[in-house]
């Protein structure tokens, strides 16, 4: 190209992207510094796992957090944003193990511990380098120099001095306690863990036999395997129809064991017979009755869910098998009563979605009694703020039911907790906090034994606000960027991880690891199917759910909905396969844009196409404006704006500039991601390149105006182009850095020059600066001029109107109109160059009254009448279509007055179905008149 700043036509968003993300990376802008005098804003990232390749909800989510650091240090913050990774215990474990299986035909059992978490390793590498590659091509800026895992070494050493501390102040211990088992993964979980779904069963009613020979109780159950171990049977105290057997026993079937009936507040007696079997093994009620009557706690489960040898003739089956050979013996025994249908409420592994099942083990614990005062209040007292606050509630529900956490698992992946036993005397325990093994136990290895459980995956992960900053050591870093300054999230890890950070921050620094935690929505997608008789649920996916995600009809038979992002369903959105097609700014402008503060997303496919368009007219903006650049030297674009010479239009824009820029700081200080996305689309797309743009044609061709002024609208042009791009850089930060450094070099400006207006200062100070990402973010110029806003409001509603008389004159585009405007005041007058740009026009009168004209259409816009006559080359096609009309009107009213004239019709027609025919009658007739009338003006 001859012009080295005439733009080509197309964007080429793939090879922008990785040149100026390698630009950033190697000119060190993502990094923090701990001795900047400048305030301190940070943020850690939420580590994903290293199971596999990032989604749609993890590019959501760090896509906002980069918008607030890139806004942040361009604000003149030292914005600091921790990038890393979690081991994640379970899930990264389960996802070895199945790997293995397929590609191997081995399980975990078949290797030693050592070889089989090196294995993991080798995994995490490799998907850890795959997930790196991920973020950066998201654009996520940062500072790759802090990178963690969180079983790196020095983050182990923080998670054994945290331990080490709960230990020693009582707060963690180890005891037997009913669990949730996952039996598939062989592990506990906690709580937050498990999910519950609706299920389909049943509820059998059984008969176990009074020892004394009396007679038979009757108890209703839905889990008919657990009865091998029951210790019991309950009834509630207040239950009059079983009073009198309190104290007394029943014979367990099938395996003959006496046991006690009793009465405990626990037992609904409207549920069933009113009279419940006790497992105290395997249920959380029965657990409480249990221990509350000191009765055996027998497991009958082994660890991967089977029956075990306390379950008799069953021994070695499956929970599921066992059930069946219960319900099948008891009825063979003819103490099966009934069988009722029962929907039940199933707790699932959250992971491997295994059913989970109430286990009683030994496990660690910590208590959470001494944190639930502080969690409260920070809250309350504002310290911390949970945004949007409706997630408030959800919150202190959670704190009120607190249990203890269960903090160990039965993996090989994981901290390994960081106690020894004596393996003479188990009760005999050493925690140690430090690199290897304890002292004592180097000296007598053999006699000590660590123990063989990892920690829960969200014990270690809590440390990440200051862990990564170098806790326990007092590091620079810590002391700089500790607390951080947001914390930003989905609402759906609030109690698994948000909370447990603030007990954790609060217990080590005394302090909660951060002010504020934004939980965004959840990502959700449109899924597709048909009903097939053979198979049932069909989902459709592919290219056809593609053209249907694009907006193209379904066809009959095909239903669709919004659902959670599932592989199975189809609805599967791959952030890599968006970036591809659209580009990383497109697919940025369109997450942002989506968060609206909702706990549910429902990401449409189209918005990608919708900013993919506004990415395109971003550059063709940009474009517009270089190739209307001629003779403006950056001498002269520094020597400012000669206001004298300002338009309306100048005014207005200026003035729209200095709103938006306080409405996106704005917007973007509440987490309001979507509408400062809206602001900065609307503003670029309806007022600068639709409206302004267009204005400022006339004078930049030399049509209009002096060259003064057409070197005035260059240097606004200039002035709104980069201060559009710094607006948008953190939404999109590739396309404006792009721009923003053609500007540079467009106007290459010396280190002296000093601007005289405030808005040719913003602009010489930012294109001093080396790239976009560093230059100063937009904010209030000056105040933003209203009467100038208001003025140009009233040109654009004349020629909005203007617009909708030609629409309905049915002119087409390409034929110019006269327009008169009776009543129009100085300001009208005075700008009517604005309407000439706008419309097409032959010639604009302002008069006082009205011009006689033969045919003309009319508007009133703010006392202005706006008369617009038939341009004469449309006057005989309007002539032939209005007396066309005539003719179908005439016709019309001919077959209407025959049936208002028949007397049957009149008999025998409904009175209302007769005014009707009436009304439309007089309508028309009148519709007539109007056509006469203006076929006579023509």
């Amino acid at each position: 190209m001859s012009n080295p700043f005439q733009l080509p036509d197309a964007y080429d968003a793939s090879h922008i992207e990785s040149k100026w993300y390698t630009f950033w990376e190697e000119s060190g802008f993502f990094k923090a510094n701990a001795h900047s005098p400048k305030p301190p804003y940070t943020i850690v990232i939420p580590p994903p796992n290293v199971t596999g390749v990032l989604h749609m909800g993890h590019a959501l989510v760090d896509t906002l957090q980069d918008i607030l650091i890139r806004w942040k240090r361009m604000s003149g913050f030292e914005a600091l944003w921790v990038p890393g990774t979690d081991h994640a215990g379970i899930a990264t474990q389960s996802v070895v193990e199945r790997h293995l299986l397929a590609s191997e035909k081995k399980r975990k059992s078949d290797y030693t511990r050592e070889a089989f978490v090196n294995i993991v390793w080798e995994w995490k590498e490799k998907y850890e380098a795959r997930i790196l590659t991920q973020l950066k091509k998201m654009g996520c800026s940062c500072d790759w120099s802090r990178l963690r895992f969180t079983m790196d070494d020095d983050y182990n050493s923080s998670v054994r001095v945290i331990f080490k501390k709960l230990f020693d102040a009582g707060l963690i211990y180890r005891g037997d306690y009913l669990v949730n088992w996952d039996p598939v993964m062989q592990t506990a979980l906690s709580d937050d863990e498990v999910e519950y779904e609706e299920r389909e069963s049943s509820l059998w009613t059984f008969k176990y036999p009074l020892t004394d020979g009396s007679g038979y109780v009757h108890i209703a159950t839905t889990r008919p395997e657990t009865m091998l171990g029951d210790t019991a049977v309950a009834i509630s105290p207040q239950d009059d129809r079983y009073k009198h057997l309190v104290g007394k026993t029943v014979r367990l079937p099938i395996l003959e064991r006496e046991i006690p009936i009793i009465a405990d507040r626990f037992v609904d007696p409207t549920f069933g017979t009113g009279m419940v079997k006790v497992t105290p093994a395997h249920d959380p009620n029965d657990y409480n009755m249990g221990k509350n009557h000191d009765l055996p706690f027998i497991n009958i489960l082994t660890p991967n869910g089977f029956i075990n040898e306390n379950g008799g003739p069953f021994q070695g089956l499956s929970r599921e098998e066992a059930r069946v050979a219960v319900v099948k013996k008891m009825q063979t025994l003819g103490l099966l009563e009934k069988i009722e249908r029962h929907t039940l409420r199933v707790g699932v592994s959250y992971r491997s979605k295994a059913v989970i099942e109430p286990y009683l083990s030994k496990q660690w614990f910590v208590k959470m009694s001494p944190f639930v005062g502080k969690l409260k209040s920070i809250v309350q007292d504002g310290l911390v703020k949970i945004l949007p606050p409706v997630w408030e509630q959800t919150y202190f529900h959670w704190i009120s039911h607190l249990r203890d956490w269960c903090i160990s698992r039965q993996l090989w992946w994981g901290h390994q907790i960081p106690i020894w036993y004596n393996k003479d005397d188990p009760s005999q325990m050493i925690c140690y906090d430090g690199v290897g093994m304890p002292p004592e136990v180097a000296l007598k290895p053999d006699l000590w034994i660590q123990d063989a459980d990892v920690l829960d995956g969200w014990f270690s992960s809590a440390l990440w606000p200051f862990a990564t900053l170098g806790w326990p050591q007092k590091t620079e870093a810590l002391h700089k960027f500790y607390p951080t300054s947001v914390l930003v999230t989905g609402h759906d890890i609030l109690f698994f991880w948000v909370a447990r950070m603030l007990v954790m921050g609060e217990y080590a620094l005394g302090i909660a690891p951060f002010p504020e935690t934004f939980l965004h929505g959840l990502i959700y997608g449109k899924s597709y199917w048909r009903e097939n008789k053979e198979v049932g649920i069909t989902y459709i996916t592919g290219e056809e759910k593609r053209e249907y995600d694009l907006g193209k009809p379904l066809p009959k038979g095909v239903e669709s909905k919004w659902e959670k992002l599932s592989k199975s369903k189809g609805n599967v959105i791959d952030p890599l396969e968006m970036i591809d097609e659209y580009g990383t700014d497109a697919m940025r402008l369109t997450l942002a844009a989506s968060a609206n503060q909702t706990p549910q997303i429902d990401l449409d496919r189209r918005k990608f196409e919708e900013f993919k368009n506004f990415i395109n007219k971003i550059w063709n903006g940009a474009r517009f404006v270089f190739m209307n650049l001629e003779g403006l030297k950056a001498q002269a674009l520094a020597q400012g704006l000669d206001l004298s010479l300002l338009d309306l239009e100048d005014k207005w824009i200026l003035s729209g500039m200095n709103r938006i820029n306080e409405k996106v700081n704005s917007a973007l200080s509440q987490y309001s991601f979507g509408e400062a996305s809206s602001a900065a689309y609307t503003f670029f797309w309806d007022e600068f390149c639709a409206y302004y743009v267009e204005i400022s044609k006339p004078t930049l061709l030399g049509k209009r105006g002096s060259a003064e002024q057409k070197q005035n609208k260059q240097k606004i042009l200039v002035h709104v182009l980069c201060n559009m791009i710094r607006l948008m850089h953190p939404i999109a930060p590739f396309i404006t850095e792009e721009l923003f450094q053609l500007l540079k070099e467009r106007f290459p400006l010396e280190e002296n020059t000093h601007a005289v207006d405030p808005y040719t200062q913003v602009t010489v100070q930012a294109l001093r600066t080396p790239a976009c990402i560093v230059a100063p973010y937009p904010t209030l110029i000056c105040e933003p001029e209203l009467p100038s806003e208001e003025h140009f409001s009233l040109m654009r509603a004349i020629v909005h109107s203007i617009r909708n008389i030609r629409g309905e004159m049915r002119i087409p585009p390409q034929i110019a109109v006269e327009v008169y405007l009776v009543g129009a005041d100085p300001i009208v007058e005075k700008n009517l160059h604005i309407i000439a740009a706008l419309v097409k026009t032959t010639k604009i009168t302002c008069t006082k009254e009205p011009p006689a004209l033969s045919f003309s259409a009319t508007g009133t816009v703010q006392g202005i009448t706006i008369l617009i006559p038939l341009p004469t080359e449309l006057a005989a096609a309007e002539k032939e279509r209005l007396s066309k009309e005539r003719e179908k009107l005439k016709l019309s009213l001919e077959k209407l007055r025959s049936q208002l004239a028949n007397a049957d019709f009149l008999e025998k027609a409904k009175p209302e179905l007769i005014d009707k025919q009436r009304q439309i009658l007089e309508k028309q007739e009148q519709e007539i008149l109007t056509l006469n009338s203006k076929l006579e003006a023509l």
